[in-house]
């Protein structure tokens, strides 16, 4: 008789008994380091990724059997199927062993986008919300187009709506913090922590740190920030240079005691730190999230990426596609898709050459987010049908 698995739900029940206590901003012992996975919301702004509520519902199962610690599981405040989806995750995930993972979501520093989460969310056992904010000096002055202080007051103000709906455990993260300035990280993370952030960290949102860099940052942020002794510090790395990993490691060492990493090392662009290798492909073909020389490289799906392309491309990329042989093509720039708003939707429509008012792009973007339930991604062609028909 073959032996069972590890991941067998019967298999876990004595496990769970032996899993440390979950305490939002402790660790059970110092070298402890928690792992959370966001295959469900990073890996699902991978270019052509997009998953539909039941292979979400599914997948967030299977990483429950894997027993990771916090699983990232969506975006609420950016449909309603999105939100039904994550309610469902919340309310059923942990039925089948008693083992109690977290089940976090994200928001922007907006009071409605965390009252979605806190609507979708708190059916679980233990809920998490990760706020982010933009800390970077192109990200403050392009995208937000904010100063540091309104940016501070954004997270705090943010942190505290959260604690004041219910939220006990509380992420704030910097996005872009692998190109902000070190004191500004300090500084906004210690008022996070102050305001009732459990759990903080940095992002390397497009990826353009090396390890080194990644773990003199950590260890720097790490030692100069107010109330770090009571908060648990994590990193976010993502794959542009094809370090996501080794900077991750790097910032173990250094400190941090939480990691995000995804199945496969899929999400946006070039991908995140890969939780496991399931294949190996040969040289004559190359992986869509490839750095620098993949598919999906300059495709940008997530509404919020787009909107800050659409703005300055700098947003989010650190090289031009040009420079690596790249024309301007349906590889390149937005990849409409589930996961798109409505500005990446006018702003295609205006490159083929519509100009399209307010009234008739409300109808167009309510058919597109319906043929996106039938379709991964969205072509020109598609685009064009929408218009005219």
């Amino acid at each position: 008789m073959a032996e069972k698995t590890a991941t067998e739900a019967a298999d876990l029940k004595p496990v769970v008994e032996r899993w440390p206590e979950y305490i939002p901003n402790k660790l059970p012992n110092k070298n402890y380091v928690r792992v959370l996975d966001t295959t469900l919301r990073d890996g699902e702004q991978a270019p052509g990724g997009s998953l539909t509520p039941p292979q979400k519902i599914e997948i967030a199962r299977q990483l429950f059997k894997l027993r990771v610690d916090i699983m990232e599981v969506g975006f609420p405040a950016t449909s309603e199927e999105e939100f039904e989806t994550i309610k469902t995750i919340a309310k059923t995930v942990d039925e089948e062993t008693g083992y109690v993972p977290v089940i976090a979501v994200i928001a922007r520093c907006k009071h409605s986008d965390i009252e979605a989460a806190w609507g979708s969310v708190k059916y679980a056992k233990r809920p998490r919300v990760i706020i982010f904010a933009s800390t970077s000096d192109i990200h403050m002055k392009y995208k937000l187009k904010k100063t540091k202080e309104e940016v501070i007051e954004m997270a705090v103000s943010s942190v505290k709506f959260a604690k004041s709906l219910g939220f006990k455990d509380i992420q704030l993260g910097c996005e872009d913090g692998g190109r902000s300035e070190k004191e500004f990280l300090c500084k906004i993370l210690g008022e996070g922590i102050k305001a009732g952030a459990t759990t903080v960290g940095i992002a390397d949102t497009v990826g353009i740190n090396m390890p080194v860099e990644i773990g003199e940052l950590v260890s720097y942020v790490i030692a100069n920030t107010p109330g770090m002794d009571e908060c648990v510090f994590g990193i976010h790395c993502h794959n542009d240079l094809g370090v996501a990993t080794a900077n991750t490691l790097s910032a173990i060492c250094a400190g941090a005691r939480h990691i995000e990493v995804t199945i496969n090392g899929i999400g946006e662009r070039s991908g995140n730190a890969p939780l496991e290798e399931v294949q190996e492909y040969s040289g004559l073909y190359v992986q869509p999230h490839k750095p620098i020389v993949g598919d999906n490289c300059f495709l940008h799906e997530s509404g919020i990426h787009q909107d800050g392309i659409l703005k300055n491309r700098s947003t989010y990329e650190i090289l031009s596609p040009e420079d690596v042989g790249i024309v301007k093509s349906e590889n390149s720039g937005i990849q409409l898709g589930k996961l798109s708003g409505r500005h990446a939707v006018k702003g295609r429509l205006k490159e083929l050459g519509y100009e399209i008012d307010d009234g008739k792009l409300n109808d167009i973007f309510s058919r597109f987010r319906d043929l996106n339930k039938q379709k991964k991604r969205i072509t020109d062609d598609d685009l064009k049908a929408l218009v005219t028909c």
